[in-house]
C-alpha cells in the first residue's frame, strides 16, 4: 500500500467555503480501495484525521477485516489542510501559507461529497467512519447528507468540540506559534523549535495515564520515556508543515454539526436529525473525548449505540498501533455493517 504519490485528485475548481472566502482550484486528494459494484451500493468512506494521509487509515483496510476491499469499496479523502488536499503549503498566493482560509468540517465534508457524487455517481454511503477529526467528519456526514449516509462509527472523537478540548488545543497552538522562527505563518524554514514543543505538549495528552504508568510506549519499540518523547512524538510532528497544522487545529477547534446550513448552531436538533445507524465507540480513558462527552450525543441521535472502547491507550486507542483496539473497533464496525 502507498504513500505520497500514490493517490488520486478531485479537482473542485472554485470553491466558497462557510467563512466567505473562496478556494480558487480547490484540490481534494484521495485514495480508493476495492471495486465500486454495479449498483454503487458498496461504497465506505474513511476520511482523515488531524494531520493524518490517506495511507495512516490503511491499518483498517485489508482482506478478513470489515472494511475489506474484496467487498467495499473505500473511499480515504484528505482533509483540506494535510498537505495533500488544497492547504497553506501548496497553495499559491494571495491565500498562501499565513493567508490561508479557515475551513469548516461542513466544508470539508461538501467538498467529500462532490467527490463521491460527481466522480463515482453514488448515491448512498454503506458507512462513514473515521477516528478524531475523522470521528467528527463522520458526524458530519451523517448531518448533512442523511439521505445518503445509511450508518456511520464515529471512534474517538465528537460531534462537537469540548470548551474542555479547545483549552487544550490553545496549548499546542500557544506552543509552536512562540517559536520566534514562526513569524506568523510567513517562515522561510520550519519552526521546528514550536513543532518539538507542540508534540511535547501533545504527548501529555494522546496517551492516558495508565499508558505511562504501565510504560506501555516498550511495546512501540522505545526504550524510555525520553526515547518516546522524541521518537514517537517529536518525529510525528517534525515532517508536517505548520500552518498546515494549525488550519486543521482550526478545523477541529471549531467542530460543530450545528454549525451545518440549516441548523442555526443548534447542536442538538443537528444530533436529532440523523438518520443514519450510530455505533459510537469512544476511548475509555480519552482525555480529548471522554465517553461522558460521548453518551450526551448518543442520547441526541436516533438509533445510535454507545460502546466504550476498554482501552488504557487513552485517544490513540483510535491510532491503529494497538492490536487489541484494532480487533475492538473492527468487531463492531463488523457489526454494524451485518444490521
Amino acid at each position: 500500500m502507498g504513500r505520497e504519490n500514490d493517490y488520486e485528485v478531485f479537482a473542485a475548481g472554485d470553491v466558497v467555503l462557510q467563512g466567505g472566502a473562496t478556494l480558487r482550484d480547490a484540490r481534494l486528494a484521495y485514495k480508493t480501495y476495492g471495486r465500486l459494484n454495479a449498483d454503487k451500493s458498496n461504497a465506505i468512506v474513511c476520511p482523515t484525521w488531524y494531520s493524518g494521509r490517506h495511507w495512516d487509515n490503511e491499518w483498517m483496510i485489508g482482506e478478513g477485516m470489515a472494511l475489506d476491499p474484496d467487498t467495499y469499496f473505500i473511499i480515504v479523502p484528505n482533509m483540506l489542510g494535510n498537505g495533500l488536499s488544497t492547504s497553506p503549503s501548496n497553495t499559491p498566493p494571495p491565500y498562501d501559507r499565513g493567508r490561508f482560509p479557515n475551513v469548516t468540517f461542513y466544508d470539508n465534508v461538501a467538498l467529500q461529497h462532490r467527490l463521491v457524487t460527481e466522480r463515482f455517481g453514488i448515491e448512498r454511503l454503506a458507512l462513514v467512519t473515521g477516528w478524531s477529526m475523522g470521528a467528527g467528519q463522520s458526524y458530519q456526514w451523517a448531518v448533512a447528507y442523511p439521505e445518503t449516509v445509511e450508518r456511520i462509527v464515529p471512534f474517538c472523537g465528537s460531534s462537537v468540540t469540548s470548551v474542555h478540548n479547545k483549552v487544550f488545543l490553545e496549548g499546542i497552538k500557544a506552543a509552536l506559534t512562540a517559536d520566534a522562527a514562526w513569524n506568523n505563518g510567513w517562515y522561510a524554514t520550519q519552526p521546528t523549535t514550536g513543532l518539538r514543543a507542540m508534540a511535547r505538549v501533545y504527548a501529555g495528552w494522546g496517551f492516558s495515564q495508565a499508558f505511562y504508568w504501565n510504560q506501555e510506549y516498550t511495546r512501540l519499540g522505545f526504550s524510555s520515556l525520553e526515547d518516546f518523547l522524541v521518537g514517537f512524538w517529536e518525529g510525528f510532528f517534525l515532517d508536517r508543515d505548520a500552518n498546515n497544522l494549525l488550519t486543521m487545529l482550526w478545523t477541529w477547534q471549531n467542530g460543530d454539526v450545528g454549525r451545518t446550513p440549516g441548523f442555526n448552531g443548534d447542536t442538538v436538533h443537528a444530533l436529532n436529525s440523523i438518520k443514519a445507524k450510530t455505533l459510537i465507540l469512544p476511548g475509555g480513558k480519552d482525555l480529548y473525548f471522554p465517553p461522558e462527552d460521548e453518551k450526551w450525543t448518543a442520547e441526541h441521535i436516533p438509533n445510535a449505540e454507545l460502546r466504550v472502547i476498554p482501552s488504557t491507550w487513552g485517544h490513540f486507542a483510535g491510532h491503529g498501533t494497538n492490536p487489541e483496539d484494532v480487533r475492538f473497533i473492527d468487531d463492531a464496525i463488523k457489526e454494524l455493517l451485518a444490521r
